[in-house]
């Protein structure tokens, strides 16, 4: 693959804790996280791989986005400090970056080893293919970290695994494994550490057969199922929202 730090004018300019690399072909497209040593986020990073992947998702070379790491973590997360200190807007903007490879028209895959924690768990989550690993822990801790989880990073996760699960993982800030996060439905593929590329590489082989017009109607097929059957923000009660949010 050829590393690249931006193709487009549209593109940030000075890329906060990741890089992009785009095949030979063209027709992949990795965003890698790198920031050793647990490629901590940060909102500001959470908007730029939303522009980027907004960006690639208007690129008709572009077939498939996949989102990894550098290292032996996906991500911690976004930090306690940062964390802290969200405002309303903060949020809002958070939010809606996460949702990011929900809404790119193309299919997104995120390769998962070590720590995948709060928004990068959130990011994964509106993948479409989360692939893990025997070394994978997923976890919400915001109750920890003062982190107010996106909903419809709530509405997915109960979307795989129901209320109770989804009650467990977020009251109690429990940190799943990889294998148990497959079992549950969390993870779409399991694979051996030392295989994660191999399978990722496999996975968006299987994805170039089929056409980019099939992909794209078949995924906004999919979404429009899903917030069918969860609903979305404008059918929340007003007091229901402002309570997830206090």
């Amino acid at each position: 693959m050829k590393r690249l730090a931006y193709r487009s004018s549209a593109l940030p300019t000075n890329l906060d804790g990741f890089y992009v690399e785009i095949s030979a072909a063209g027709s992949r497209a990795d965003i890698v996280l790198d920031r050793s040593p647990l490629n901590a986020m940060s909102i500001s990073q959470h908007q730029q791989i939303q522009a980027v992947i907004e960006a690639l998702d208007m690129d008709p070379a572009v077939h498939v986005i996949v989102l990894r790491s550098s290292g032996d973590h996906f991500s911690s997360g976004i930090g306690k400090v940062e964390s802290g200190h969200a405002s309303t807007e903060n949020t809002s903007m958070l939010a809606l970056a996460l949702s990011a490879p929900s809404r790119c028209s193309k299919p997104v895959i995120a390769a998962n080893r070590g720590y995948c924690f709060g928004s990068a768990f959130e990011l994964s989550l509106a993948c479409d293919f989360r692939i893990a690993t025997e070394t994978t822990l997923y976890a919400l801790p915001a109750q920890h970290t003062g982190q107010i989880l996106g909903f419809d990073s709530v509405t997915r996760l109960h979307g795989m695994i129901g209320t109770g699960r989804t009650r467990d993982i977020i009251m109690r800030s429990r940190v799943i494994d990889g294998m148990k996060a497959y079992d549950w439905g969390i993870a779409t593929e399991f694979a051996v550490d030392n295989d994660l590329e191999d399978v990722t590489d496999a996975l968006v082989r299987e994805l170039f057969t089929s056409s980019p017009s099939g992909s794209r109607a078949m995924k906004k097929l999919l979404n429009g199922v899903e917030e069918t059957s969860f609903g979305s923000e404008a059918f929340i009660p007003a007091g229901n929202l402002e309570a997830m949010s206090a």
